[in-house]
């Protein structure tokens, strides 16, 4: 069985870095995007100066999920250089969550001042519709609080505090920025709390219940571990959320992950518009 660490180290952090940063022949992202289900056919825009499988990565952790490519593409996108994780993994697959959280590192080693999330998440919230786009506005962190943390282990005082706040761990600003995009263009933008659970298994509806009970909007499956990685090290952090299925409040549909990449072709559209917006304006 393969080790899995349950903490990195600086050293191993910039070991990795270092790696993608000869393969990249230098390049510097200034922005870091990651690509949920169904999203990644956005890395195609980007003019890339490299593309690597994260499979000839040294400790990197491969997603075995369809609809994740698992490479990281470095390049630029609307003129702004960015590295682009086409694929996350996720706790469920078998990771622990120093893994999960270890592409994020590895961004804030090489440069990246602003991190975009991207996600594929089912509706909670009655008035959203597949194909929707969310702006995560704020998160519960369900995964989290059982004590699934990714800063869980000795801190890295280089890159942050011990106990990072949380209380804005999606940059108000922009926020503000991904609205007025969106007004441009003409684009629905919801807004919402998005959710993260363990996974694998959908909700029943019973969870949904107590989800929007809580005043959440949307679940989903990752993120908020990269979020909270992103928040310690000082980066800035733009989440959306791709609605990829109705809410089952009652229990009257079923819900598939062939659902859930299907829907990832109405959104990569206007997703693609809103990102193009906000990287132009940053």
């Amino acid at each position: 069985m393969l080790h899995k660490p349950d903490y990195f180290s600086l050293e191993d952090i910039d070991a990795i870095a270092e790696i993608i940063r000869r393969r990249a022949r230098g390049f510097r992202p200034r922005l870091g995007l990651i690509l949920g289900s169904g999203l990644g056919t956005l890395a195609e825009e980007a003019e890339a100066a490299a593309v690597i499988p994260t499979r000839e990565i040294p400790d990197w952790p491969v997603s075995t999920v369809p609809g994740h490519a698992g490479r990281l593409v470095l390049g630029t996108l609307a003129s702004q250089p960015v590295m682009i994780l086409q694929g996350r993994v996720h706790y469920y697959e078998g990771y622990t969550m120093a893994q999960v959280g270890l592409p994020v590192r590895v961004m804030q080693r090489l440069g990246v001042e602003t991190l975009i999330v991207t996600n594929a998440a089912g509706a909670v919230n009655p008035e959203f519709a597949p194909g929707d786009l969310m702006l995560i506005t704020d998160h519960l962190n369900l995964i989290g609080m059982a004590g699934l943390n990714p800063l869980r282990g000795p801190n890295l005082d280089a890159l942050g505090p011990r106990f990072p706040d949380m209380s804005q761990a999606y940059d108000r600003k922009l926020q503000a920025l991904a609205k007025q995009v969106a007004r441009q263009a003409g684009i629905l933008l919801r807004e919402g709390v998005y959710a993260s659970l363990a996974g694998p298994s959908f909700e029943t509806p019973a969870d949904l219940r107590f989800l929007r009970g809580a005043g959440v909007d949307a679940v989903g499956m990752s993120t908020v571990p990269e979020v909270i990685v992103a928040r310690h090290g000082g980066t800035r952090v733009l989440g959306i959320s791709g609605i990829s299925n109705k809410a089952n409040l009652d229990g009257s549909t079923i819900t598939t992950h062939e659902e859930v990449l299907e829907a990832g072709r109405i959104i990569v559209p206007k997703l693609l518009t809103l990102l193009r917006g906000v990287l132009q304006a940053l």
